[in-house]
């Protein structure tokens, strides 16, 4: 085994990779850029080496610097973690040329399977099942509508490149499809510097199953079964479980011997996924099961995995890249109760999922037996805009799916983080949805359901009137009314909103400015009403606003446009996505101060829309 590890990643899988290293007693360096100088992930390691400005194209994504700092810190290997350089053939080979040990698969393998129309065809080539679609080299959007249109709306467009929902378009109808392919070719382009697509049948009532399998140099292929991802946001995940609700035995052994031939097929080392699509309109069937695509590294969700099996799959990455055999034979393996996830964003769902950036004032992660989180975070850290914004990972074990499913919703309910918006209601929500309950989730629901999920929770009366207690001064006569019981009221401001509380308190000796209230994974703050006449706008002013920084890559309308409500105005890309920007109302665009590829700071005018005069 090595003795020194850097880590080339950052945030909640730096932190993640730091545990197990220290575990085995392996030496920790962490790279961080500008942005990260104060990040748990460069606190906990041993050393840590400055790679750069925070823009990932000038520190996390520059190979070289990355090796340069392993030599100069004496890192024997490098874990790539997930995202940035983890699947890149070229940087994987570089390393092990510059003598380091590449914990990962071989660049053969990475390449072999980076692509998705190649690993596609390699896949049929090995007897495993893939949808039907369009692979070829031909990228016009006159002759890939016509692929489309041969294999039938709707069709997902997909980067041959892409992964972490990125450089995805679903659509549904033929008009539809030049729009969608040139925003996802941008997409691609920016995520990954690869714009070409490949398109495929979408199914109409899609599940998202996939196997972790794990290979050594010794020639041994294991899985450790399979995992549900389907309870999907515009195609990225939001709960994942293991193992998969209504998988039968049957199913389940030719699903992960389907995976098990994909990892040979590229003579695979270290730590993989194959990715299935299944038709979840009836039953799991191995006949109606599909192979999307395979990550040639660790998933985001490879906890329930952990959990359910036992087994620590970064400690398994350390030790067969070390040149050991895999821990454990396949008999040896097996299922132990239910495990789920829940991704914690900073974004708010009331506003679109917007991402939420700033200081991390209050962090509290709930608590549930079997609860576990991974967080790459802590109270007083920033949630910086030039990442994606994942504040943890919470996960939950049960014997059951139904105890594991309660215990991830407890600790949802009780955490709370502020002023940083998060997604932990939503999560509650989703939870609780009748279909998701019943473990009959499609990669659908959200879409269809998502919007009620979305809705803001209130505080509740208890919360409220104990709150508004702590902000009024105590007075005996408070409330006094002759003949009648004691009962006052007062105007306050929730997050900044008027609102009338009944009082039943007596108030206290040294009122607070504001309380924090924290409830259903959300946090509001509550202070005493002021009338602030600086506050004039109207939410139906027509002012489009950056909600973040970021750069317009993309202007649709000129001034003096006549737009309609729902318009697109503009795209704006930051945390490696794009957002549009529409208009609120129909009208005409009286204001334009954004340009196509201008970088605008948060809260700046982009737009400003008059409402048609009637």
């Amino acid at each position: 085994m090595f003795k020194s590890l850097l880590i080339a990643n950052r945030g909640e899988i730096a932190c993640r990779v730091i545990r197990t290293a220290r575990k085995l007693g392996i030496r920790t360096v962490a790279v961080y850029s500008d942005a990260d100088a104060q990040a748990l992930h460069v606190r906990e390691a041993d050393e840590a080496v400055h790679i750069g400005p925070a823009p990932t194209r000038e520190s996390y994504l520059v190979g070289e610097k990355i090796i340069a700092a392993a030599l100069a810190s004496g890192a024997e290997a490098i874990h790539p973690g997930y995202g940035f350089l983890s699947e890149n053939a070229a940087f994987a080979q570089t390393v092990m040329d510059a003598g380091i040990v590449w914990i990962g698969p071989n660049p053969s393998s990475i390449t072999a399977m980076g692509l998705k129309d190649a690993a596609k065809k390699l896949m049929a080539d090995a007897g495993v099942p893939v949808t039907p679609g369009y692979m070829g080299e031909e990228q016009s959007t006159g002759f890939l509508a016509g692929e489309a249109a041969k294999i039938g709306y709707p069709v997902l467009i997909k980067a041959v490149a892409g992964g972490g929902g990125k450089g995805m378009r679903l659509v549904e109808r033929e008009e539809d499809f030049a729009d969608a392919l040139a925003s996802c070719k941008r997409e691609a382009a920016a995520s990954f510097g690869n714009d070409h697509v490949l398109i495929e049948k979408y199914i109409a009532s899609p599940r998202h199953i996939e196997v972790q399998v794990f290979g050594d140099k010794h020639g041994n292929v294991v899985h450790l079964f399979e995992r549900d991802c389907s309870l999907q946001r515009r195609h990225q995940k939001v709960i994942e479980e293991a193992p998969a609700p209504g998988m039968d035995a049957t199913t389940r052994e030719a699903l992960c011997a389907a995976a098990v031939r994909a990892a040979k097929a590229v003579d695979y080392v270290g730590a993989g996924t194959i990715e299935f699509i299944a038709d979840g309109s009836g039953a799991l069937s191995a006949d109606k099961i599909w192979f999307m695509e395979m990550n040639t590294r660790l998933q985001v969700e490879h906890p329930v995995t952990e959990e359910i099996t036992g087994v620590d799959l970064v400690e398994w990455q350390l030790r067969v890249a070390a040149g050991e055999p895999i821990p454990q034979r396949q008999d040896q393996l097996s299922i132990n109760g239910w495990a789920m996830e829940a991704r914690l964003y900073a974004e708010d769902p009331a506003k679109g999922f917007l991402p939420s950036i700033g200081r991390l004032e209050l962090l509290q992660f709930g608590k549930a037996e079997g609860g576990r989180v991974d967080t790459g975070v802590y109270q007083g850290a920033e949630v910086s805009p030039f990442y994606d914004p994942m504040i943890a990972k919470v996960i939950a074990w049960g014997e059951d799916r139904e105890e594991a499913r309660e215990r991830l919703g407890e600790m949802l309910a009780g955490s709370a983080v502020w002023p940083v918006k998060t997604n932990a209601s939503f999560l509650v929500k989703a939870l609780q949805h009748p279909g998701f309950a019943a473990g009959t989730v499609d990669t659908g629901l959200i879409g269809r359901d998502g919007e009620a999920m979305a809705q803001p929770p209130a505080p509740s009366a208890e919360a409220l009137r104990a709150a508004a207690n702590a902000l009024m001064p105590m007075t005996d006569m408070a409330g006094f009314r002759l003949n009648a019981a004691r009962r006052r009221s007062a105007w306050f401001l929730l997050d900044g909103e008027k609102v009338e509380i009944e009082l039943d308190g007596a108030g206290d000796e040294d009122p607070s400015a504001s309380v924090l209230i924290t409830e259903q994974g959300q946090a509001w703050q509550l202070s005493a009403w002021r009338h602030d006449a600086a506050h004039g706008a109207v939410g139906g002013s027509g002012a489009i606003v950056a909600p973040m920084p970021g750069k317009v890559i993309a202007v649709e309308v000129a001034q003096g446009d006549a737009v309609t409500k729902g318009q697109k105005l503009l795209t704006l890309e930051a945390m490696k996505m794009e957002h549009t920007l529409t208009a609120p109302f129909n009208g005409v665009v009286a204001e334009l101060n954004a340009a196509a590829g201008a970088q605008v700071q948060v809260d700046a005018l982009l737009v400003r829309i008059e409402e048609e005069a009637e």
